[in-house]
């Protein structure tokens, strides 16, 4: 029988991962005061895990602030939060102002720059979420949304109706269902793939390379053979914008992401096990090849959902995880939650930065690698552990 040492022993190094089980360990002879300092910590680690999130949170609404201000029209920060309040109370009707007393702050920060800004929100969280729950999936520190190929997939669907003029389904959101649809591709070839062989994390992360560069290949070819309007449009497409989003896009791109966050919160116990290793996992009743099925077409649905809309927006989905990790550690029942709005403050910074520095609409994409590339690259350094 294990002594109350090895009990303590086993507890500490599944903290993280089971620390609800603390609550029923009763005291065992001269081990009881160990016990109740082992629970104090965690008592005191979520707190802090807690205090970290509402953090994050503060940080976030200021971040958005900031951004909605930034443009060839300044806003001041009172005026932003006061032009808000007012849409939200309905104090502004027939040209009456409530806090907000200039219309055309008002039709500045709601009209013109808070579409951009709450899709900048959606995409942000909605590929950090995915990068963390593709972590926790495979056990790569490099995975991240687009490691399936969804990002070329998409890509090579937004070509296809640029370059050629085929749609799906013609319409004003006949790009956007293309590269939804080819986004998806990835998912049902390794869906289709796991009926021959286990759907491992190795299975999938080089089944999504291989597409990968299939897709580019062949889109690179095609926009060398076209017209040079349409090369540029493919290229303006691929470097990732939030500029184009409107208030009808939003309605379909929170419900994508608000959904797939559901889902993914709801499999984050089960993402904690699988972290210890997928027999650890089995051992506990989980089908671990089922989940990651399960989990690919959610994170797929999700990633294609959101990059169809904005084009290929890279290292949010990477680096806000690793981000939120050093700061909340890697219980995903909080990691989430913590990366989610580490990817909204991520975008939020970028876009600022992008309208800070130039005159024109920088796409976002190309900030988001420019500071996503020096940070990971700090992250890497920073790491000690042989085993991430």
């Amino acid at each position: 029988m294990a002594t109350s040492r090895q009990i303590l022993q086993s507890i500490r190094s599944r903290l993280e991962i089971k620390g609800t089980v603390l609550s029923h360990i009763h005291d065992h002879g001269d081990g009881g005061s160990d016990t109740a300092k082992v629970i104090t910590d965690y008592r005191a680690y979520k707190y802090t895990r807690f205090l970290f999130l509402l953090g994050f949170l503060g940080l976030f609404i200021l971040l958005a602030g900031i951004d909605l201000g930034v443009g060839s029209y300044s806003v001041s920060l009172r005026e932003v939060y006061a032009a808000l309040i007012d849409h939200i109370y309905g104090a502004i009707t027939g040209g009456t102002l409530g806090w907000c007393d200039d219309p055309i702050t008002d039709s500045v920060v709601w009209n013109q720059r808070l579409p951009r800004i709450l899709a900048a929100i959606v995409v942000g969280v909605g590929l950090a979420i995915t990068g963390a729950a593709m972590q926790s999936m495979l056990k790569n520190p490099l995975a991240d949304p687009y490691t399936t190929g969804i990002s070329s997939g998409a890509a090579f669907g937004a070509t296809i109706a640029i370059t050629l003029g085929i749609f799906i389904i013609p319409g004003d959101l006949g790009v956007v269902i293309n590269a939804f649809v080819f986004g998806m591709v990835p998912a049902v070839v390794i869906l289709m793939l796991s009926r021959f062989r286990k759907p491992s994390p190795a299975m999938m992360i080089l089944a999504g390379t291989s597409l990968m560069y299939i897709f580019n290949a062949v889109q690179q070819y095609m926009m060398l053979v076209t017209d040079p309007n349409s090369s540029q449009q493919v290229l303006s497409w691929t470097t990732g914008t939030i500029t184009t989003c409107t208030w009808g896009d939003l309605p379909i791109m929170f419900l994508v992401v608000a959904v797939g966050a559901v889902v993914i919160m709801v499999m984050s116990k089960t993402f904690n096990a699988m972290n210890s290793g997928d027999s650890y996992a089995r051992s506990l009743g989980i089908d671990v090849d089922r989940t990651r099925v399960i989990a690919l077409i959610v994170i797929s649905v999700v990633a294609a959902g959101v990059v169809s809309f904005t084009g290929i927006i890279g290292f949010v989905g990477l680096v806000a995880p690793h981000i939120a990790r050093i700061f909340i550690g890697s219980d995903n029942r909080y990691l989430i939650p913590a990366s989610a709005l580490m990817g909204a403050g991520l975008m939020l910074f970028s876009d600022t930065v992008a309208h800070y520095l130039v005159p024109f609409d920088l796409p976002i994409g190309i900030v988001t690698a420019v500071i996503g590339g020096p940070v990971f690259l700090f992250l890497v350094l920073r790491q000690k552990k042989e085993v991430w």
